[in-house]
């Protein structure tokens, strides 16, 4: 796990999270939008990392080794914390853990309930072609990168890491994303964000919103009707920061 710091002064502080084989450098547009307000931490989660390799073991030993890196900054208060997809699972792990503390939680895409073992394990398999064929440069792997994963001024970050992922560090992530976690419960007075598309696997998502709420009730959910996973925070940033800055502004 490594630590992208854009830090000036003396100003609340933001910790950006990414999602499953996305680079960190897809939070550049939040950055430029909130560096002026806020010191900004991008994570590169263990996995990720394009500096040299890393494993990732689990979603709580994710969270516990972000925790112990913020206690080692002598940094306990978070203003904003914020993940999509596998990173909001791990800002929800760390929010809910107590270990900090938590002004506002903003969770994108994030699935708290459980996966089915099948469909785990398919995306285990899914997954695992993935890595092995962008390892490889696949044709067209890297073609359909371009259409349906990420916008191609990212392709470059996401070899370089997809070239240190590993088989195990890959089942590692998809079992522990997918495993059914606590929601109920946590006596935390942060105020909630969670964002949710419609298409694809972003029932899970809406499904976890909705027991955000239930248990929660301060959670504000938006639900972008049509898109597909995160696809608000990663094609279309500025909808997306203007999004966050409303809900920033509204505390």
């Amino acid at each position: 796990m490594l630590v992208h710091k854009f830090v000036e002064g003396n100003k609340p502080k933001m910790v950006l999270m990414h999602g499953l084989l996305t680079p960190w450098q897809v939070w550049t547009p939040q950055i430029t939008a909130f560096k002026e307000q806020y010191n900004i931490y991008a994570v590169a989660l263990n996995a990720h990392t394009a500096e040299a390799a890393s494993e990732f073991v689990s979603v709580p030993a994710e969270a516990e080794e972000i925790v112990q890196y913020f206690k080692t900054e002598n940094i306990d208060t978070i203003d904003v914390l914020c993940g999509i997809s596998l990173g909001g699972k791990i800002a929800h792990q760390i929010w809910k853990s107590g270990k900090l503390n938590i002004h506002n939680l903003i969770m994108d895409g994030t699935p708290l309930v459980a996966c089915p073992r099948f469909a785990i394990n398919i995306m285990i398999n899914n997954y695992k072609d993935i890595i092995h064929k962008s390892q490889a440069r696949d044709k067209k792997i890297i073609k359909s990168f371009k259409k349906n994963f990420l916008p191609e001024k990212y392709l470059d970050s996401y070899l370089k890491i997809a070239d240190f992922m590993t088989d195990n560090s890959m089942e590692n992530i998809i079992n522990s994303i997918f495993a059914d976690g606590k929601i109920e419960g946590v006596k935390n007075q942060s105020r909630i964000l969670f964002i949710h598309g419609t298409k694809g696997n972003e029932i899970l998502s809406k499904k976890s919103a909705n027991l955000m709420k239930k248990y929660y009730p301060i959670t504000e959910i938006v639900c972008f009707k049509g898109d597909t996973h995160c696809y608000k925070a990663i094609y279309e940033p500025e909808k997306w920061i203007a999004t966050v800055e409303k809900f920033l502004k509204n505390n």
